[in-house]
């Protein structure tokens, strides 16, 4: 079946999720009906439903779509022909951008994750873990060449940073003294003197 579109391009289940996402950041999964999310996204339940199994697979895509980007933008940085401090430096500052420009969905997990059924609970975890091995995997080669110091174990330095990325829907404002890249910025750069041997 095709995806019908409206006037702006966005196919029926980027409105959907357009609609979940802010309507889940602005009062909460819980609190939130399916009919609800279909008069805002303009569709009918069946249309929901025919992309959608249910409201909780909203939910789940809505953190699955970011971790994805945030994968595929990692793998890229780590298969990048560059010193590996430049590699992880560029993969640690480009977490926090995307967190930021996806709080809401930040937000969400955050807030809702505990409302998914331990199946799909499992699977999101897997994703995320996946993404931390592959961050760790960065530490480690960096530690094995003798750029980074072994002195704090590679898990824990994964640990810490994504304890300050995933803390930032508790602080981060846009009308805030610094931009989601200076931020980054600093992230990163604390990230690299922890590692520094």
């Amino acid at each position: 079946m095709p995806r019908t579109t409206d006037t702006d391009g966005a196919t029926v289940p980027q409105r959907l999720l357009a609609a979940a996402t802010r309507l889940f950041a602005d009062q909460g999964y819980d609190r939130t009906s399916v009919q609800e999310i279909v008069e805002a996204a303009g569709v009918t339940k069946g249309a929901l439903y025919h992309y959608f199994g249910s409201k909780e697979d909203l939910l789940q895509e809505i953190y699955s779509r970011v971790l994805r980007l945030q994968q595929e933008r990692l793998d890229a940085f780590a298969a990048r022909d560059a010193p590996v401090e430049r590699r992880l430096r560029d993969a640690a500052a480009d977490v926090v951008v995307t967190t930021i420009e996806n709080l809401d969905d930040a937000v969400i997990f955050q807030r809702s994750m505990h409302h998914l059924s331990p199946a799909k609970n499992k699977r999101v975890r897997a994703e995320r873990r996946r993404y931390h091995e592959r961050f760790r995997a960065l530490i480690e080669e960096g530690q094995a060449a003798g750029v980074f110091s072994t002195r704090t174990p590679a898990d824990l330095v994964v640990d810490h940073h994504f304890g300050s990325v995933h803390h930032l829907p508790t602080w981060y404002r846009a009308t805030g003294t610094l931009t989601p890249t200076q931020i980054a910025d600093h992230l990163a750069d604390l990230l690299l003197r922890a590692l520094r041997p």
